[in-house]
């Protein structure tokens, strides 16, 4: 940004986050009684098990937080964070926005976990977040703050704006001075690079890395777990796609109490509640 290249790709390649989740699937039985007596019949097929909630990375994406015009400011944003180049997509075909808004719609953007009640005011940087503000809040006001700066210097909202002066109102919200009396923007601008940043890296079970892009432009080949078998091939490259948990879930699934379980972490108490020789 200002007196240094714009943000690239290039800058993220370095910097990776993973996490874990667990969707367990609940089975649905259904009871017939025979009404008139029928002759013996083969014993039924047990009853499918489908899963009740695929994993988040494969289900159809619909934006819970953000409004349309929310979800076109973040959308513009994350691309110019992390933009489309010769190494490949960038933040938008990655999902990253989609990502932010299922994490603003649950506890992070609630802030169950931070300390958001008073004393508010200024603090040192090594003191953390001293806001009274949720990220969900921070992110609404910030991104109208932003918008009405768009607006005001160039006549345009920020998604409407060419790249070159998208990125002149990031520089100016991350160098301070863009302001706004509901919002520290400095922050703003930090929730939304770090987000940014997790959701290109991030397992594609959360709603970004789609397809694995992120994964894909570090060579990551994601859950660990599953390439046991290649620890001791010592000084051979490893070249493999990469795994996520959701696609382990399905290779792997748990039986428990006769249904599938979708939780990697289940297979011993799956194997070890069947009989010998079902797990």
């Amino acid at each position: 940004m200002p007196d240094r290249p714009p943000l690239s790709r290039a800058a993220f390649v370095a910097i990776g986050a993973a996490a874990t989740a667990a969707i367990v699937a609940e089975p649905a039985v259904e009871a017939a009684a025979a009404t008139t007596p029928s002759p013996p019949a083969a014993a039924p097929k047990p009853p499918a098990h489908p899963m009740a909630m695929p994993a988040l990375g494969e289900r159809p994406e619909a934006y819970a937080y953000f409004t349309p015009p929310e979800v076109a400011f973040v959308e513009a944003a994350v691309e110019r964070l992390i933009p489309t180049d010769r190494h490949g997509p960038g933040g938008k075909d990655a999902g990253v926005a989609y990502y932010i808004d299922q994490q603003l719609f649950g506890r992070y953007g609630r802030g169950d976990t931070m300390y958001t009640h008073g004393p508010w005011g200024a603090a040192l940087p090594t003191q953390g977040y001293q806001l009274r503000l949720t990220p969900a809040q921070v992110y609404r006001l910030g991104i109208a703050a932003a918008d009405a700066h768009a607006m005001t210097t160039y006549g345009k909202l920020f998604h409407a704006l060419d790249g070159a002066h998208q990125d002149a109102v990031l520089a100016a919200i991350e160098a301070g001075t863009v302001t706004s009396p509901d919002v520290p923007m400095k922050t703003f601008f930090g929730m939304l690079l770090g987000d940014t940043t997790q959701g290109f890296f991030a397992d594609p079970m959360y709603g970004g890395n789609r397809d694995k892009i992120g994964w894909k432009t570090i060579c990551f080949p994601g859950v660990g777990a599953v390439y046991y078998a290649a620890i001791d091939k010592r000084n051979t490259p490893y070249v493999v796609a990469p795994v996520g948990i959701a696609d382990e879930m399905k290779s792997q699934m748990a039986i428990l109490d006769g249904a599938p379980v979708e939780h990697v972490q289940t297979r011993v108490a799956g194997r070890a509640q069947s009989p010998k020789g079902t797990a």
